[in-house]
């Protein structure tokens, strides 16, 4: 029986002989098959090269030349392709005729925050106690240890970023600098999903290297931000709506996910415009701005 220990590894392999699909090669003593499609460049007999050693589709251990970013060995970032709801989502580690599982044992509880079909996760490859070859996602700790610090003058700046670790206290980011980013749930309207691609500003240098982050604008861009979205959604409701500036602040989370002081900005630039009044609890589009 196969050493299956070796999956997910990349091992030296050297042909022994030629079969109708492909070639027999040596691998640690033992026999594997290795297709015409995985064959990626010529090779004869008793040449020996490096091969990944993975799973077909019937389950059997085979090899491949090509020679993917992410092994049991390595991380690296894999492409969503599948999401299946009860068991998790398969991502293309640069094989090609094999995705890989990430279990939904490994993906956030909430299943609005799952990856969707190309978002990326930083992933490497493990064996279940069944000895099938999975995707894990990295943990916070081999984050840590392989941190690139961000030096203080980034501070202000944006970054490019992918969401690693989606949790109610907050999204934990890996730049494409390498450096590792926290976005609080107060620095965000909408929670990103896990895997997502995000373009956020560096609110805070700390220490340790790390940066904090936030998804909403700059304040004079927000509040015209929000004035729009408040004006689209009572266009949407009659031109009326039961929120004004003394209503109660969760009433205006929910509604708008923003803070009241932000709200009342808002109010106060669509109403310098004459384009609101507010009259008995109400706020309404002011139609006569003559």
């Amino acid at each position: 029986m196969k050493d299956v220990n070796i999956l997910g590894t990349i091992q030296q392999g050297k042909i022994k002989k030629k079969i109708t699909e492909g070639l027999i090669v040596d691998i640690q003593n033992e026999e594997f098959v290795l297709l015409d499609e995985d064959v990626t460049e010529e090779i004869e007999l008793d040449e020996s090269r490096d091969m990944f050693i993975y799973e077909n589709k019937k389950g059997q251990a085979s090899a491949t030349m090509e020679i993917p970013e992410v092994t049991k060995d390595t991380y690296g970032w894999a492409e969503v392709v599948e999401v299946v709801p009860n068991m998790g989502v398969f991502v293309d580690i640069g094989l090609n005729n094999k995705d890989i599982l990430v279990s939904s044992d490994h993906l956030p509880l909430l299943k609005s925050v799952w990856p969707k079909e190309g978002d990326h996760l930083f992933v490497s490859l493990e064996l279940d106690k069944k000895g099938r070859l999975l995707a894990e996602p990295i943990s916070e700790q081999e984050v840590m240890d392989d941190l690139e610090p961000a030096p203080k003058e980034v501070l202000g700046q944006e970054v490019t970023a992918r969401v690693y670790r989606a949790t109610k206290a907050g999204s934990t980011v890996l730049s494409g600098e390498g450096y590792r980013g926290f976005v609080h749930p107060s620095e965000r309207k909408e929670e990103p999903r896990l895997g997502e691609t995000i373009t956020a500003r560096i609110i805070d240098v700390k220490d340790d290297g790390t940066i904090n982050l936030s998804l909403r604008p700059l304040k004079q861009e927000g509040m015209k931000e929000d004035a729009e979205v408040i004006y689209e959604y009572l266009q949407e409701n009659d031109g009326v709506m039961f929120l004004h500036d003394k209503s109660d602040p969760e009433d205006i989370r929910k509604t708008f996910k923003i803070s009241k002081s932000a709200f009342k900005r808002a109010l106060g630039q669509l109403m310098k415009e004459r384009k609101i009044i507010q009259e008995n609890g109400k706020t309404v589009i002011n139609h006569d701005r003559t």
